[in-house]
C-alpha cells in the first residue's frame, strides 16, 4: 500500500494545491495527515474543504487546530502565532470549525503497523528535536514506524540494537529503505511552512510493500500565499518567512 504522508499545511492553500497536483501523478492508496491544517496562513476554509475530499484519509489534530477550536490556550504561543490563531478562529466557517474540532488526538495506530501523531507519541504538543527526544518517543510506540509532524523539518530517526540515530533529509529528493530489524520515527516536513531554509512544500510517500519512504520538495506559488496573508492584515512576518523557509 502506498501512503501520502503530509503535515503542517498551516492555512497555506497554494502549497497544499502543489501537493494535490503532485499526488495526481502518483498512485496513492491512503492519505495520512499529521496535524495543523490551520494557523499562520490565510486560507483555512479552502483547505478544510479540500482535505475532506481526500479518501481514504487518516488524520490527527495539531496544536494550532486545537487552539483554534478553543481546546487549548493561546498563552503558550508566541504573539505572531497567537494573532494568527485568533484571526483563523474568526474567519473559519462554523461547519469547517466543527470539522477541525472533531479531529482525533494522536497517537493513532493505522493498519497495526503505523503509528501517527502530531508532536510525539507520548505528548501531541512535544517537539522531537534530536536523538534524546526520539529515544523517549521509541519507548511509546509498538509499531515498526511512526510518522510525526510539528517540527516542520524532514527528518528520520532510526532505532537499531538500542542505538538511536537521526538524519536530516536535506535537498530536493531523498529516499530511505526501512530495515526489518529496526524501528523508525519519520517526519515528512511541512507542506505550508517549511523551516529548514528550503521554502518548497514538503511531503513523503511510503510504500509498505517495498518499505521505501520517498521525500519530496515541491515548487508552489509563494507570492500568492504571501499576497493573501498581507491582504488579510496578518503579521507581515508570516509572509516574509515563506520565501526564506524559516
Amino acid at each position: 500500500m502506498r501512503y501520502l504522508i503530509f503535515a503542517d499545511i498551516h492555512g497555506n492553500l497554494e502549497a497544499f494545491l502543489a501537493v494535490l497536483k503532485f499526488v495526481q501523478k502518483k498512485k496513492v492508496d491512503h492519505f495520512i495527515f499529521l496535524g495543523d491544517l490551520v494557523g499562520y496562513g490565510a486560507s483555512p476554509n479552502e483547505i478544510i474543504q479540500k482535505i475532506q475530499n481526500l479518501k481514504p484519509i487518516t488524520l490527527v489534530r495539531g496544536n494550532h487546530d486545537k487552539a483554534v477550536c478553543g481546546l487549548d490556550t493561546i498563552e503558550t504561543f508566541n504573539p505572531i502565532a497567537a494573532s494568527a490563531i485568533l484571526w483563523t478562529k474568526q474567519r473559519t466557517l462554523k461547519k469547517n470549525l466543527a470539522y477541525i474540532c472533531r479531529l482525533k488526538k494522536g497517537p493513532f495506530i493505522l493498519h497495526e503497523t503505523i503509528t501517527i501523531c502530531h508532536g510525539a507519541p507520548f505528548d501531541e504538543d512535544y517537539y522531537i528535536f534530536g536523538e534524546f527526544d526520539a529515544a523517549e518517543a521509541f519507548d511509546h510506540i509498538t509499531t515498526p514506524v511512526c510518522f510525526f509532524g510539528h517540527t516542520h523539518f524532514p527528518f528520520v530517526y532510526v532505532e537499531k540494537e538500542n542505538i538511536v540515530a537521526g538524519t536530516f533529509m536535506e535537498g530536493e529528493a531523498n529516499e530511505v529503505k526501512l530495515e526489518k530489524d529496526a524501528r523508525y520515527l519519520i517526519n515528512p516536513g511541512s507542506v505550508g511552512q517549511p523551516r529548514d531554509r528550503n521554502p518548497k512544500a514538503a511531503c513523503a510517500i511510503y510504500d509498505s510493500g517495498t518499505r521505501i519512504v520517498k521525500f519530496y520538495r515541491l515548487e508552489y506559488n509563494i507570492q500568492e500565499a504571501q499576497r493573501k496573508i498581507l491582504a488579510e492584515r496578518l503579521p507581515a512576518a508570516l509572509a516574509e518567512r515563506l520565501s526564506l523557509g524559516i
